[in-house]
């Protein structure tokens, strides 16, 4: 019954998608407002498929398993939780998730750009409903939700266990209006091509929609973030995995994006950088999905190992990379900037070269293995050595140009008080050599990372007070870059005073290291619903304060389905994590112990989430506004 209901909607949609098209390329022949039958349509659309979605997560919940994607993904003992989640934490069920986004996103463009060119939204409307119709034929006829299995099981596979986490349950939603709110502005940059549509008030029809995309983007890489921080072991907020990377490449984008469109808006320049980064950023969207669904990365992160679906992905991909490609060299035009050196637009100019060089290395990065192995047949792999050695030095010089740049004038190519920007470097290099004297902590690029992060602080902070004797406070602006400016000196802390030790240790050992000790006190094994845990009770003692903390790690052991996974045990405090993990070792006493010490770890979520606060300032500032 579910799954001849879900399979209707999906059809339906496909008949939904092809009459909006219609509706609306008959519509752009006529004269007078837009038909009120295409707004009817795309509210049909949009409710329908989000029914649609209802029903699997029905589905999911009364564990019908005759339905394959609840069969491979749940299970009739987990919790009700992880039964929701388990609806988009799959294949099939991310990728409707995604049809929902791009038909919401659809709908309101629609409804909330009435001042614009009819042709414009029209045309938005018809490429966007193309790329909805792409994502549900590739539902439809390769990764169906509601396909049947027979005969139908008593009892499902499960969920992955590593993904049955509250965290893990929102990331990607949160992700998913990240990269799935880009193709609204990838559509209107099509139309804006196809219309010559590039008045100022083009980025008045986009920027909202870009800074929603923006703000969940930033919002879902943090989630993962720190999911992947006490989850998968691996002790930091960020590890450089491929897929985690496939998540950053989309944002430096949207980033270069909005600070383009805040100069089309003042200046009307750089209409090409805007049209190129709006297609850049759905591109890389896509891209994203084609790594992490075709199986060609090797990641925990993974949702698929099946190379027919990320071919489907692939040639979508070539189509709409080839397509624009083509479009943007018919349409170019080489724009005179004539910028002076010093003024703002400027500034920004170079913020976007600085974004395009951190996405250029981390896409590099990713790719590289994908290739070497292709064309050698050896594995290799990219770590944090290759992208903290070439992004951190730059970084340095990006946060010079970042506390500088809004100081800088439209037009007008002079600094003012120069004097008093030599005197913030100067406070700057003296509070970091007050930190090497009293910490006793020092790393050359982390100290110059510091320094600049201080800089950008301390700049941000004077803006703020000269804008609050002039009453012209840009709140988010300055809660923005002052939050990066400390989440890069927290990165920057994290680094140098981070300390991490491995030991072999049996029940009763201590083992000590610098000022401190570790012992394994005691092991208990305790029985949950869907798993067997292995719990440790470790004493981690500060012998210089004679301060103890006791942490409990955990081996789990879930039967549905059969895998082990070992569970971080973290003291959190505003000024540091004390951070264990423990995994046995085969036919032994002995169990490996992995102790760290992360410095103002809390810090850095903090910052991540304050830069968003700044986003979502603007956003509603805009919304007023307009």
């Amino acid at each position: 019954m579910l799954s001849n209901l879900g399979n209707i909607l999906l059809f339906l949609n496909v008949i939904l998608s092809l009459s909006i098209i219609y509706a609306a390329n008959r519509n752009l022949k006529t004269s007078g407002a837009v038909d009120k039958n295409i707004f009817q349509l795309s509210l049909i659309q949009s409710t329908s498929i989000i029914i649609c979605f209802f029903i699997l997560i029905a589905a999911f919940i009364v564990s019908d398993f005759s339905l394959i994607t609840v069969y491979q993904n749940s299970h009739s003992l987990k919790p009700l939780f992880y039964k929701i989640a388990g609806t988009w934490g799959n294949h099939e069920g991310s990728l409707l998730l995604w049809a929902i986004i791009l038909s919401i996103f659809s709908f309101y463009f629609l409804v909330y750009n009435k001042n614009h060119p009819k042709k414009f939204r029209l045309l938005t409307l018809i490429i966007q409903n193309i790329l909805i119709l792409g994502f549900l034929f590739f539902i439809l006829f390769n990764s169906n939700p509601f396909s049947k299995i027979s005969p139908i099981p008593s009892e499902g596979l499960g969920l992955n266990p590593i993904l049955q986490d509250p965290a893990l349950a929102i990331h990607p939603p949160l992700l998913y209006v990240g990269f799935v709110g880009a193709s609204i502005y990838f559509s209107a940059a099509i139309a804006s091509l196809i219309t010559n549509y590039s008045e100022k008030s083009f980025s008045l029809s986009i920027k909202n929609w870009v800074l929603i995309s923006w703000c969940f983007q930033t919002l879902g890489i943090l989630v993962g973030s720190i999911w992947a921080y006490y989850e998968l072991g691996w002790g930091g907020f960020w590890f450089w995995d491929p897929v985690e990377n496939a998540s950053l490449l989309p944002w430096f984008a949207m980033t270069a994006l909005f600070h383009s469109l805040i100069v089309f808006e003042k200046r009307n320049l750089f209409y090409f950088w805007v049209i190129i980064l709006c297609l850049i950023t759905f591109t890389l969207s896509v891209t994203g999905t084609f790594l992490v669904r075709s199986g060609i990365l090797n990641s925990v992160h993974t949702f698929a190992s099946d190379p027919t679906r990320g071919i489907y992905i692939l040639i979508f991909l070539s189509l709409m990379i080839f397509g624009s490609i083509f479009l943007l060299f018919q349409k170019y035009k080489k724009e005179n900037y004539d910028l002076n050196r010093n003024s703002k637009e400027t500034f920004i100019l170079v913020n976007n070269w600085f974004m395009m060089f951190y996405l250029i290395t981390v896409l590099l990065g990713t790719i590289y293995p994908i290739f070497t192995d292709a064309l050698t047949d050896n594995k290799i792999s990219v770590g944090p050595p290759f992208y903290n050695a070439i992004i951190f030095p730059v970084v340095v010089v990006f946060l010079l140009f970042m506390a500088l740049g809004p100081k800088a004038k439209w037009i007008k190519n002079k600094f003012e008080n120069i004097r008093t920007y030599i005197l913030i470097l100067t406070g700057a290099i003296g509070l970091n050599l007050a930190i090497i004297f009293f910490f006793k902590g020092y790393s050359l690029l982390s100290n110059f990372i510091i320094i600049s992060a201080l800089f950008l602080i301390i700049s941000s902070l004077m803006d703020t007070a000269k804008a609050l004797k002039k009453n012209k406070l840009d709140f988010a602006r300055i809660i923005s870059h002052t939050s990066f400016g400390f989440l890069v000196l927290f990165i920057g802390l994290n680094d140098i005073f981070s300390l991490e030790k491995d030991y072999n240790i049996k029940l009763g050992e201590t083992k000590k290291f610098e000022n401190y000790s570790i012992q394994l006190q005691n092991l208990d094994l305790k029985n949950y619903k869907n798993y067997q845990a292995v719990i440790g009770k470790l004493e981690i003692k500060n012998i210089n304060s004679n301060q103890t903390n006791i942490l409990n790690p955990e081996i789990r052991i879930y039967d549905k389905p059969k895998t082990l996974t070992y569970e971080a045990a973290i003291k959190t405090s505003l000024i540091k994590d004390y951070y264990l993990t423990m995994s046995n070792i085969d036919r032994s006493d002995y169990y490996n112990i992995k102790f760290q010490k992360k410095p103002l770890m809390a810090w850095i979520w903090i910052s991540v989430i304050m830069i968003v606060v700044g986003g979502s300032i603007r956003l509603f500032s805009n919304a007023k506004n307009n």
